[in-house]
């Protein structure tokens, strides 16, 4: 799994950065089975591990997540449910993570909860949100993760 990577939202323009920042531990589900239908692919043992070691790492994050937000797609909650297990955090399904997500969701996702939070989609979009937000993109393998500072304001 890759370390996480910071990343800060850059402030455009004159505008100034607000103090509200929130921290969001954008993740990529753990390793999934080839197969069809794409929504019902399950964690593979590997991806199991993954998930375990993604939870246990942002369990000992200083900014420990609150809340998980997932895809609905089964590969997506099943990594959620095992990190929500690890941090002590309560998991939602939200329906925004979807394939296809854009930073606009993610943002709409995170603003209907309080505190850090991790979100388990997929990729590319865990790419494209990170390059959206400062411009590179620090990869996203199975179980992956970068830390996001996302201006609330």
């Amino acid at each position: 799994m890759s370390q996480p990577v910071r990343i800060r939202q850059a402030c455009a323009g004159t505008r100034l950065c607000s103090a509200a920042m929130r921290i969001v531990h954008l993740c990529r589900h753990a390793k999934a089975a080839d197969g069809d239908p794409d929504e019902l692919r399950e964690l593979t043992p590997k991806g199991v591990e993954q998930a375990r070691a993604l939870g246990r790492r942002l369990a000992t994050a200083p900014d420990r997540p609150a809340f998980v937000l997932t895809s609905p797609l089964v590969r997506a909650q099943q990594t959620a449910r095992i990190v929500a297990e690890e941090t002590g955090a309560e998991l939602r399904v939200e329906p925004l993570l979807a394939p296809g997500a854009t930073l606009r969701e993610l943002q709409r996702a995170v603003d209907e909860v309080a505190g850090p939070v991790a979100t388990v989609g997929h990729q590319p979009d865990c790419s494209e949100i990170a390059l959206a937000v400062s411009g590179r993109d620090p990869g996203f393998p199975p179980g992956g993760v970068a830390r996001l500072e996302l201006d609330t304001g």
